[in-house]
């Protein structure tokens, strides 16, 4: 198949577009402005409703609307921005609304920089939002990713009638990288409860506010009963050189590449280091670490910030194993400096 150069950005809102998107609203920030000016330049061509909003909360609030008559739809925007978003996002999840939120991360807390990050991990995989709730997380790992889990985020958000999130830094949103286009999708959910118009059915009402405390307790059942079906179903990882790992690194979206180049290289010098991918943040894929942790020594947690993923890693080994962590915030640790850490490791625990 023919490959296409593409910016991360551009590769995502071309996933979107071969899932069937066809609603756009949002408001640029740096680093994941391409996403609109993508859907700008490609919806008037296409049919598609492209409408930056005078706010992110305008705008998640237009995808709410979008999302409840029934059309795929997105947004995009980075950590500030998703912050703004977070009362939508609630709604969204409890309305049981599906639509793909995309956060093309940099450094916080509040303005920060405009440097990657992966600081938005506790935002994302903890709701963000008030009330008892999840979202789907998923972290891409390079460009063709950002496409392909574009495509299959929006399958997720209408299997399970629930927002997906897409988490990637900036770096990954502005790199280059060969990518193969996919098919388009040709097949959608059908959503009765859409409001599309009753001339041929009852009214259907789309409602977050319940009153009585027995509804209000029965709809959060409801919503955790499905959480609980998508812990079971949707997990996902990869897995890379883990089976005879004494350290196993832990690190997703740009920093497992990174992680990978030096893995190859610590190896070179007797260090048996292996690792695990999360692709969903949310639900994390406890289940792998746990299985690895039978025979890893100990786990290293590698990301852009100070150490958010720690908690889950920690979560998963439940005390079995210790976990470190590495990690800068604004800036990417290259493979030099994270062979370095790995071999000081295996050194104070004696593994090499």
């Amino acid at each position: 198949m023919d490959k296409v150069l593409m910016k991360g950005n551009e590769a995502l809102a071309e996933g979107a577009v071969r899932a069937g998107c066809r609603a756009y609203f949002g408001y640029p920030i740096t680093p994941s402005s391409e996403i609109a000016e993508y859907m700008a330049r490609k919806y008037p061509k296409i049919g598609g409703t492209f409408l930056q909003a005078e706010s992110e909360l305008a705008a998640i609030n237009m995808v709410y609307g979008a999302a409840a008559a029934g059309a795929r739809v997105m947004t995009a925007s980075s950590g500030p921005g998703i912050s703004l978003k977070q009362e939508g996002i609630s709604f969204l999840a409890e309305a049981e609304l599906p639509c793909v939120i995309v956060n093309i991360s940099r450094g916080g807390p509040g303005l920060g920089g405009i440097q990657p990050a992966q600081s938005d991990y506790f935002q994302a995989t903890r709701g963000g939002g008030h009330g008892d709730y999840h979202i789907m997380v998923l972290a891409p790992a390079g460009v063709q990713e950002m496409m392909d889990l574009a495509i299959e985020a929006f399958e997720l958000a209408d299997k399970y009638r629930i927002p997906v999130m897409i988490m990637a830094e900036g770096t990954l949103g502005q790199m280059m990288e060969p990518v193969v286009l996919r098919e388009q999708v040709a097949e959608f959910y059908n959503k009765p409860w859409a409001t599309t118009g009753c001339k041929n059915r009852k009214p259907n009402i789309i409602n977050t506010l319940h009153l009585s405390p027995d509804v209000l307790e029965q709809r959060n059942v409801h919503l955790q009963n499905k959480y609980i079906n998508i812990k079971l179903r949707e997990k996902r990882a990869e897995t890379y050189m883990t089976e005879d790992a004494d350290i196993v690194v832990v690190a997703f979206g740009i920093m497992a590449r990174v992680a990978r180049k030096s893995i190859m290289e610590v190896r070179k010098q007797g260090v048996k280091v292996g690792l695990i991918r999360p692709i969903t943040l949310w639900p994390f894929p406890d289940d792998v670490v746990e299985k690895v942790s039978d025979t890893a020594k100990i786990f290293l947690s590698l990301e852009i910030s100070m150490g958010q993923m720690v908690e889950d890693i920690k979560l998963a080994v439940n005390g079995r194993r210790p976990v470190d962590f590495y990690g800068r915030i604004g800036i990417t640790p290259n493979p030099e400096e994270v062979s370095k850490r790995l071999l000081m490791l295996a050194a104070e625990e004696g593994l090499r």
